[in-house]
């Protein structure tokens, strides 16, 4: 690869217009919530500027001369080795400073090197805690980033990756094929399943199943250019619990006995994060939270967490120098009795 490519994206690139529909919701809800530390996630989401992406390394085409590079650029591996159960963390570079990097190109007969995520959104794949030969699920799988973070950890013995909606689950599709090799892609399957539906038709089939579930994106929402479409997000926002829990209903239906689930979205809304978790504790008495104070002592490093509200999971909060997030993690075991 040549490294010369890599050339920070353009201020230009990076300007984006507020929604301020979206923005004067947002302030309503979020100090209340949020109380003082909305002043800073707001400033964060509303300078895209501040915004930057971790870089993933794909195992299955390792790119040894860009991880040099990212090291002389003062990069630093997210979270490496503090997972006992990988053998070999996933290896995540993050930067301290807003700098970009472009995505990978797509080369004919060659799978891609790299992929820029969210550094957050490596959370709720290190808290599955896959383990090779497991049968997974990953149930509203679209665009992929995290079916890729998952393979990266260990290789499941079956691999389900599901998306309801038609272009994004071409979408998955692609990004699937550019980042695996044909050997491991005979473990996918990739289905256009309503994930509600998943539990009936699959019940007590799958070992660990990620439930990135559908949800307010608070960031894109922000940028959105359409005052109207984003009226009417925000209106059938209350909406999304409904469809959140009967998703993590259906997921419970699909878990075997003794196998594990981890709930995320890209919100901080209270509404579709904790209080979608106590509701499905309060209705599954087989259903148990799994403790994450670990994992967020482990990653206040990179991470700063949400220090109150969260009593069954982790709200990642956007921050100076720790622009990752919004992200909601929140893991669930199902009992053997």
């Amino acid at each position: 690869m040549m490294l010369s490519r890599l050339k920070p994206q353009s201020e230009k690139k990076l300007t984006k217009q507020i929604c301020k529909v979206v923005l004067d919701h947002f302030e309503k809800q979020y100090i209340k919530e949020l109380g003082e530390s909305w002043i800073t996630v707001r400033d964060i989401l509303t300078s895209p500027t501040c915004w930057q992406y971790a870089v993933l390394l794909n195992r299955f085409n390792y790119p040894f001369e860009l991880e040099k590079y990212l090291q002389l650029k003062g990069y630093h591996t997210l979270l490496q080795g503090y997972f006992p159960y990988y053998p070999k963390s996933p290896m995540c570079y993050v930067s301290k400073i807003p700098e970009r990097i472009p995505s990978d190109k797509y080369q004919i007969g060659k799978i891609k090197r790299y992929y820029l995520l969210n550094a957050a959104s490596l959370l709720p794949v290190l808290a599955l805690e896959l383990q090779n030969g497991e049968r997974v699920l990953d149930m509203c799988a679209a665009p992929g980033g995290k079916s890729i973070a998952l393979l990266q950890c260990a290789y499941p013995g079956y691999f389900h990756c599901n998306e309801y909606d038609n272009l994004r689950s071409r979408w998955l599709k692609r990004t699937l094929e550019s980042f695996i090799p044909q050997p491991i892609i005979n473990i996918i399957k990739v289905t256009q399943l309503d994930g509600r539906q998943i539990g009936h038709i699959h019940p007590e089939m799958f070992d660990k199943i990620l439930v990135d579930a559908p949800c307010s994106n608070d960031r894109s929402w922000l940028m959105s250019s359409d005052t109207q479409m984003a009226s009417y997000r925000l209106n059938q926002r209350k909406e999304l619990p409904i469809i959140q829990i009967k998703l993590l209903r259906s997921a419970i239906k699909a878990l075997r006995p003794g196998g594990s689930l981890v709930y995320s979205t890209c919100t901080l809304s209270k509404a579709e994060n904790s209080d979608v978790i106590e509701q499905i504790l309060n209705s599954h008495n087989n259903i148990i939270p799994v403790d994450m104070k670990e994992m967020a002592s482990a990653g206040s490093h990179d991470f700063t967490f949400a220090s109150s509200g969260q009593e069954y999971g982790l709200l990642v909060l956007p921050d100076k120098g720790k622009p990752w997030g919004p992200m909601f993690v929140a893991k669930l075991r199902k009992s053997v009795f």
